[in-house]
């Protein structure tokens, strides 16, 4: 029996972090095998959708080149990554945003393509990668109708991915322990080994 087409979705890519482990610099931009980080982001979330956004608080013009539109936290302060998942929720234009870093280039189709069956399977929820124990709440899709509670979480001072979405409905996607494909390259020695 052939599978039913993957629903259509928006996607963010997280960029507009702090760089804090890698000392300030724009994490985006980091080359990795002779490219940008969020280029293989870019290239792998392409085939899924036609509402590639990125988060990005910095260097807007280099990171035009790799989606169709930017976003950017509304305070200047870098408060975490949930700032950017608003504001993807918010210029999103298909009823689910598919959510991943900027810091993981070895990610694969089959991954999002599970996260998306789950989503279709269930869509009311928010479905969150997890392998073991540990989950990944950057690596996640998200229903575009909770847009208001989780501005209404933001404003109530959570700040916490994980947290907001455990209380509006979340299912775990399941991964193997230690699935190579999560790893981010978020400090400068991941980045150098991952070489």
């Amino acid at each position: 029996m052939p599978q039913a087409p993957l629903p259509p979705c928006s996607v963010l890519i997280l960029a507009g972090g702090r760089g804090q482990r890698m000392g300030g610099q724009d994490k985006g931009l980091l080359d990795w095998q002779g490219k940008p980080l969020v280029s293989y982001a870019a290239a792998l979330a392409r085939p899924f959708s036609d509402d590639l956004i990125i988060s990005c608080n910095r260097n807007a013009d280099v990171y035009a080149a790799y989606a169709d539109r930017l976003v950017q936290d509304d305070s200047p302060d870098f408060p975490g990554p949930l700032a950017g998942i608003r504001a993807g929720l918010a210029a999103a234009r298909h009823p689910h945003l598919l959510v991943l870093p900027c810091d993981a280039p070895r990610l694969d189709a089959a991954l999002l393509e599970h996260l998306l069956c789950a989503s279709a399977a269930a869509p009311d929820v928010v479905h969150m990668l997890r392998h073991g124990k540990q989950w990944e709440p950057l690596f996640c899709i998200v229903p575009v109708v909770m847009r208001t509670a989780v501005e209404d979480a933001w404003n109530n001072g959570d700040r916490s991915p994980r947290h907001v979405f455990a209380q509006l409905g979340l299912r775990a996607v399941e991964c193997p322990v230690d699935d190579p494909r999560l790893a981010n390259l978020n400090t400068p020695e991941l980045l150098y080994h991952a070489r």
